[in-house]
């Protein structure tokens, strides 16, 4: 199934459970920790690789400052996460041309603020973004609730395969909070179900943490994004999205980021709407 869009944005009676425990959460041990200044605070204790420590250090000097800065405006004491491999380490086999460069695309400044897609390293970020996808809200669209494998397992294609599907983590000023999936649209099934153009650019997002859902950081992410794809593929006119029609808070995020309902689409797993963001019409929605 085609992954859907949600808890973008609102939420819903089901979102108050909280964010759902991976099941395998404590056998990972890739990273370093990462913090949330909530009081729902969600703490994951990693480990990098022996061979990133001495590279680490080597730029830790450029980054304490910024780090530490974002720390405060969390309210947390502890270092905030952070990617320590070369952007094009983090590219696919086939270079992610399909997609200009993700990997490279680097930081921008939001209304929300500093804002960056990184690319997705398993070792790293499974136990995360399997905890993600255990909460209840997230489980109900994107249906990989389960063990680390069943995450690993949707991860591993996107990773190894031809750069057509690009997995990120979403970091707000140094902090992971949601999971991202750029596409391109027209290569995938989703293009048999729509009049399609080329380089069609798809978006998939869900809002980690409950606490992040419901005061319109969603719409605020999604349409940076957006605008950051338009910016970096010349080619790509339009911005595809196709979350399920009874993701309320999910479309409704779209429209507030600037997209614009076009039909509905019967998809294999889903009946989806389908929303749209053109270049031509950036700048007046």
């Amino acid at each position: 199934m085609s992954p859907t869009d949600a808890s973008t944005d609102a939420v819903s009676a089901s979102t108050d459970v909280g964010t759902g425990a991976c099941p395998d959460a404590g056998e990972d041990s890739a990273a370093q920790g990462i913090g949330r200044g909530t009081d729902n605070e969600d703490t994951l204790n990693l480990r990098l690789p022996d061979e990133l420590v001495v590279l680490f250090e080597e730029e830790r000097s450029g980054t304490d400052a910024s780090t530490a800065d974002a720390a405060t405006r969390h309210g947390h004491g502890q270092r905030s996460w952070s990617d320590s491999t070369a952007p094009r380490a983090s590219r696919t086999p086939g270079g992610d041309d399909l997609l200009d460069g993700i990997a490279d695309w680097g930081p921008i400044v939001t209304p929300a603020g500093v804002f960056h897609l990184v690319p997705v390293r398993v070792e790293r970020d499974l136990a995360l973004i399997c905890r993600w996808m255990n909460d209840p809200a997230v489980a109900a669209f994107w249906e990989l609730a389960g063990q680390q494998h069943v995450t690993e397992d949707h991860l591993r294609p996107q990773l190894v395969g031809d750069g057509r599907s690009f997995p990120c983590l979403g970091v707000l000023d140094g902090f992971p909070m949601s999971y991202w999936e750029i596409y391109r649209a027209d290569l995938d099934p989703l293009a048999r179900h729509y009049p399609v153009r080329p380089h069609d650019t798809g978006i998939h997002l869900l809002i980690g943490a409950v606490t992040d859902r419901g005061r319109g950081l969603g719409s605020t992410l999604l349409r940076a994004v957006a605008d950051l794809v338009l910016d970096r593929r010349p080619a790509c006119a339009r911005v595809i999205a196709e979350p399920d029609l009874r993701n309320i808070p999910s479309v409704t995020a779209f429209l507030s980021a600037g997209f614009r309902f076009s039909a509905e689409v019967d998809l294999p797993a889903k009946r989806a709407a389908l929303m749209v963001r053109e270049r031509s019409l950036r700048d007046l929605l």
